[in-house]
């Protein structure tokens, strides 16, 4: 423990301004005169202190008084038929219709207006859902395989553990905005990473130890950088408890100076692995036994049926969701058809959902108005596809990237159709890399470059070899920024290699490892035309 203690005192001599906030007003405080703050002037919401406590409840000011968003917590992905109508409803009626799907299997409404947030709130909350710390120094929706439970290869159904971690910190105000930055997590009891499993502060990643089923524990994931190994198995009875302890430890000693370099990743860079392997066993009180045997080896694929067999005569049925843009209306038509097979839906970390039904239900799904309306898209490029908010949604944001990811699917099908295939192509409209692009089959991050005219306009920096099968972070630098459709051609010509040269139904992840990882990036520039 000395060791944390030290860095915090090294690290901790002045803190940042949010810090600062954190201790003027707690989060529950501010909640608690939230509806007459609703009823004031924006102007009174415009400054840094504001927007701080407005995040720890999953609120967004995105400028005026007008276009507000929320971030709405859905635990395990899934929620029933009667929530499913509530959002629709409130979505139609405060926001536009606008749903989107989000890569931690949430959804956001989006055009709110400052004076009816508390009555959305409220509307969401009548039905067992809530936005509370889903952004900000906050714990981000949990992500586990939207399969879990159900599939073949699901091990360990992790919904009772999901819940347990949950409880530790859900509207609890000990944790309600008083992290040193965001704490994502994920636990995994399925052989296939379909959850992006190793890309979490907090990974409970399945696993075996002396004929028992667990976990092994990976810390210090976040965008482009994978989670690393701890040298610990966690039995299921104990995944409550370190939980608590792994984020207590991380609370009260994690760094609260650079914001930049205030996420677990950076406080494990500084202590080190085996000193927090250390604490947790001194803080828990357990004596952990050293990692299993990893079982996560495999990866999952949509075949060109749009279903995947499960346990107990039930089938997952997909629907890909171009760049998880969805609506009120089509949320309605999909909660009636879900009452009408007694489904449910189950959100992916890849901005779509499964809908899991009995065997006999799923043709009736297939002959429905909405699997139609999303088959219209089908193609196998928007199966496995991720796009962040972009420009028009985020301040960040450089490119519009959910445009230019559905127009680079529809290009691609157009010129280069593949059948029984997978892709992951993960787009982020800038650096910060929202869109996961780090870990994508080809990823692409958002940058402005000049034309031949010599005047700015939309481009990407394309990667490739991102890995979803191992904690090994290997995305290469394909390009540097290059112009939209001169990316579009670059790609066609990638996935030409690829369909000439793969293996049967051989993913592209497969085929990187396999046949791309052994030419050097000039080979593969010569081979598309760069």
């Amino acid at each position: 423990m000395k060791v944390l203690e030290e860095a915090y005192l090294a690290r901790n001599k002045k803190i940042n301004k949010i810090e600062l906030l954190k201790q003027e007003q707690k989060a529950l405080d501010f909640w608690n005169d939230f509806e007459n703050i609703c009823k004031g002037s924006y102007e009174n919401l415009k400054d840094v202190h504001e927007k701080h406590l407005l995040k720890c409840f999953g609120i967004y000011d995105k400028g005026d008084e007008n276009s507000f968003t929320i971030r709405i917590r859905i635990p395990f992905g899934q929620f029933t038929v009667h929530q499913a109508k509530k959002i629709a409803q409130t979505s139609k009626k405060y926001g536009k219709s606008c749903i989107d799907l989000t890569t931690r299997g949430q959804i956001e409404f989006r055009h709110l207006k400052l004076h009816e947030l508390p009555i959305v709130l409220k509307e969401l909350e009548s039905v067992g859902i809530t936005t509370f710390q889903t952004a900000g120094d906050n714990f981000r929706g949990l992500i586990t395989s939207p399969l879990d439970g159900y599939s073949k290869t699901s091990l360990i159904d992790c919904e009772k553990y999901f819940n347990d971690i949950q409880d530790v910190f859900l509207k609890n105000e000990e944790y309600i905005g008083t992290l040193p930055r965001k704490f994502n997590t994920g636990i995994l009891g399925d052989t296939v990473n379909d959850c992006n499993i190793y890309g979490h502060d907090c990974s409970f990643v399945l696993a075996s130890k002396d004929n028992e089923l667990g976990f092994n524990l990976y810390l210090g994931g976040k965008v482009g950088v994978q989670a690393r190994p701890l040298n610990l198995f966690i039995k299921t009875s104990q995944v409550k408890t370190i939980f608590k302890t792994i984020v207590d430890l991380f609370k009260k000693y994690g760094f609260r100076d650079n914001r930049n370099k205030n996420r677990m990743t950076y406080f494990l860079d500084e202590i080190g692995i085996i000193e927090f392997e250390k604490a947790i066993i001194e803080t828990s009180g357990i004596a952990l036994k050293t990692a299993g045997e990893l079982l996560v080896k495999d990866e999952y694929k949509i075949d060109n049926t749009s279903t995947i067999k499960l346990k107990d005569n039930k089938t997952a049925v997909y629907f890909s969701i171009p760049a998880g843009i969805f609506s009120a209306e089509d949320l309605e038509i999909l909660s009636t058809l879900m009452e009408k097979t007694n489904s449910i839906i189950r959100l992916t970390h890849e901005q779509s959902f499964f809908i899991i039904t009995d065997d006999e239900n799923v043709q009736l799904i297939k002959d429905s108005i909405i699997y139609k309306k999303f088959d219209s898209f089908h193609n196998i490029y928007f199966n496995n596809q991720i796009a962040c908010a972009g420009v028009n949604e985020c301040s960040f944001g450089v490119i519009a990237n959910k445009a230019d990811a559905i127009e680079m699917a529809l290009y691609l099908n157009t010129h280069v159709p593949i059948s029984n295939a997978k892709i992951r192509m993960y787009w982020s409209a800038c650096p910060k890399g929202c869109g996961v692009h780090g870990v994508a089959d080809i990823g692409f991050e958002g940058a402005k470059v000049k034309d031949e005219n010599g005047n700015f306009c939309d481009g990407v920096k394309i990667f490739i070899g991102g890995k979803a099968t191992t904690s090994v972070l290997e995305a290469r630098q394909l390009t540097k920024a290059i112009a939209i459709p001169k990316a579009q051609e670059v790609v066609k010509e990638l996935l030409n290699i690829y369909k000439t040269h793969r293996d049967e139904n051989e993913s592209f992840e497969s085929f990187d490892s396999r046949f791309l990882s052994t030419l050097s990036i000039e080979q593969i520039h010569e081979s598309v035309g760069l």
